[in-house]
């Protein structure tokens, strides 16, 4: 058995895996393969309502609030959202918490002013900045709530008097979530909801049609909106297999169950690197994602026998980001515990030779 730790595209459920494996050679009900049906075919129409259905049961999203499966990953979010939602002259306030804060920065500077409130980029983000406790004067504020990179994530979400928008791309059904906080959350379907290629957008609908500047018609929200996420061709397989996904949460408790898993494999393993000699937490205590646990070695020197240790032992995806060094393990909901625990097995054993 291979212990996948990757950070995305990441590990999926097996029963996800098969039943997706069974419809790639042949949907039972059409006797083709989910690749070969069209968009428009009652079977797909299905997948489409369903996935929204299940969006919505799981994180209890009302009517006020369109679900949306778009192209682009989180990236092409950077700039839509501002886009569709910040009218030109206005502020916008932004926390900068690692690579993809940086990024949504920089895209969203072209429609606004944008105000960066804080940053953690002193301490190579390594924790995550306090926030004003009234940001009433800005339009929304942004938000990254997982930091796949850096190993940070956002334990609660703050009310700080205006609306949010979220990149939650890699902890999206990971716990309960008070969808009425937000104006936008945004999800690339690769860390935690499905295989690349899709990207779940959840908007609150009364926020568009608000802007003067012209958007053209494929990057407007409203269009998408109006075509069941069909305006063009979507990505048939992953919107397909992050419906599997998102049914194999449901059926598996639903995120609150989600939470419980994912704080069980988060505590194991943050429990061993606080013990292990060898080992320390790339992030403090009160930051800690329970997504990606990012840790470094007290003594450079162990990194290769360490690695080896890992591949003997079919752990893979473990090195981590070249920004941090050290290893990540990400440890999303598929994320079974005997693959956490198998983990924390290795690194005993390592310390047993090597402390």
């Amino acid at each position: 058995m291979t212990h996948n730790f990757f950070a995305g595209p990441a590990i999926l459920p097996q029963e996800v895996l098969a039943k997706a494996s069974e419809s790639v050679k042949n949907l039972t009900e059409m006797g083709l393969s989910i690749l070969e049906i069209s968009h428009r075919s009652e079977f797909f129409a299905n997948v489409m309502t369903e996935a929204e259905a299940v969006c919505r049961r799981l994180l209890n999203v009302s009517d006020d609030y369109a679900v949306l499966f778009l192209t682009g990953g989180a990236s092409s979010q950077f700039f839509m959202a501002p886009l569709n939602i910040l009218p030109s002259g206005e502020s916008a306030a932004y926390i900068d918490t690692g690579a993809w804060s940086t990024k949504a920065i920089k895209e969203a500077k072209h429609y606004g002013n944008i105000v960066e409130v804080g940053s953690s980029k002193d301490a190579n983000y390594n924790y995550l900045p306090e926030i004003e406790s009234d940001l009433s004067k800005y339009k929304y504020l942004h938000l990254t709530s997982n930091n796949t990179i850096f190993g940070t994530q956002y334990q609660e979400f703050p009310d700080v008097g205006t609306p949010l928008v979220c990149d939650m791309s890699s902890d999206i059904f990971s716990r309960p979530l008070d969808v009425s906080k937000f104006d936008i959350i945004y999800a690339g379907a690769q860390k935690n909801m499905g295989p690349a290629g899709t990207t779940l957008v959840i908007i609150k609908k009364s926020i568009l049609g608000k802007v003067d500047r012209h958007i053209p018609t494929m990057l407007n929200y409203e269009t998408h909106i109006a075509k069941g996420s069909s305006f063009n061709t979507p990505p048939v397989l992953p919107i397909y297999v992050s419906m599997l996904t998102m049914q194999w949460v449901e059926r598996h408790g639903g995120v609150a169950a989600m939470k419980v898993r994912n704080e069980e494999k988060a505590t194991l393993l943050y429990n061993e690197i606080d013990r292990n000699s060898l080992f320390k937490s790339a992030v403090s205590e009160p930051y800690r994602s329970k997504m990606n646990v990012t840790f470094l070695l007290n003594d450079e020197s162990h990194m290769d026998g360490f690695l080896a240790a890992c591949k003997d032992n079919a752990i893979v995806g473990i090195e981590g980001h070249r920004s941090v060094g050290g290893f990540r393990a990400s440890i999303y909901n598929a994320m079974e515990l005997s693959s956490v625990q198998h983990l924390v097995d290795v690194m005993k054993s390592f310390e047993a030779k090597n402390g």
